[in-house]
């Protein structure tokens, strides 16, 4: 079942797209009414396999009201589950938030979800108030990052980083980068040797307004090791500083 409902604009700009993935019909149907009554066009869509032809169909087209701002993915879903769904969205480099909302809530949940390239990450059952501040902070950070300025290329001994062709290239082999990755890496490129700590990093990169999990910087940058290090347990470009954070180079 697909239910597309146009919420109220709250400026004079067309609303915020999110779509809602869950098989659970209570949670789908109350997520998408407190969404739509924040302004959001919601599309709620209980298949995993559903979602996954909208979301490519609307990166295809990109034509108005076909874009999606941000995704919120349960991870329980028949057939095509959350995980696979976030898997296969950071395959093809579709840099659209993404938030799992989930009845599995140990700490390794929420690591082994922000690993496959979620953004954030909230358990069931939850609050809505708290819900809605996650997607609108989320929408912001992915508002902010798009009008950022690019560089066109950024290099530092064998890592050439293309910002707007979105590529990355390590020892003459391409890379496939998640985008908060990529994130980090052209943050890291942009200014070598300086030391950031995870407070930082979760400003510059996931903005200001970050709710989630801190343990979310830990993941990146382990996952970004094993991108572009020869030997992640001993890195040579991303090194840890314990008590202040990463520096790169």
């Amino acid at each position: 079942m697909q239910n597309t409902t146009p919420g109220r604009s709250p400026a004079a700009h067309a609303p915020e797209r999110i779509l809602i993935i869950d098989d659970e019909d209570l949670i789908r149907e109350t997520v998408a009414l407190a969404l739509t009554d924040e302004g959001y066009q919601v599309v709620a869509i209980e298949s995993g396999q559903l979602a996954l032809d909208l979301i490519f169909a609307a990166a295809n087209d990109r034509g108005p009201g076909q874009t999606i701002d941000l995704a919120i993915v349960d991870l329980m879903l028949p057939g095509v589950n959350g995980l696979d769904i976030c898997r296969l969205m950071r395959h093809h480099n579709l840099d659209i938030p993404i938030l799992i909302l989930s009845a599995k809530a140990t700490e390794m949940d929420r690591v082994v979800g922000l690993e496959v390239g979620a953004d954030d990450y909230l358990a069931k059952p939850f609050g809505m108030r708290e819900l809605i501040a996650r997607c609108r902070a989320l929408l912001r950070r992915h508002q902010w990052m798009l009008s950022q300025p690019d560089t066109a290329v950024l290099a530092y001994r064998d890592i050439v980083l293309y910002t707007a062709e979105f590529r990355v290239i390590v020892g003459g082999q391409e890379v496939n980068l998640s985008p908060k990755e990529f994130r980090i890496l052209e943050l890291f490129l942009q200014n070598p040797h300086r030391v950031w700590s995870r407070e930082e990093l979760i400003q510059v990169v996931w903005g200001v307004d970050f709710v989630g999990d801190r343990k979310t910087v830990d993941v990146h940058i382990r996952w970004l090791r094993e991108k572009i290090e020869a030997d992640p347990a001993n890195p040579q470009y991303v090194t840890t500083l314990r008590g202040f954070g990463y520096r790169f180079g």
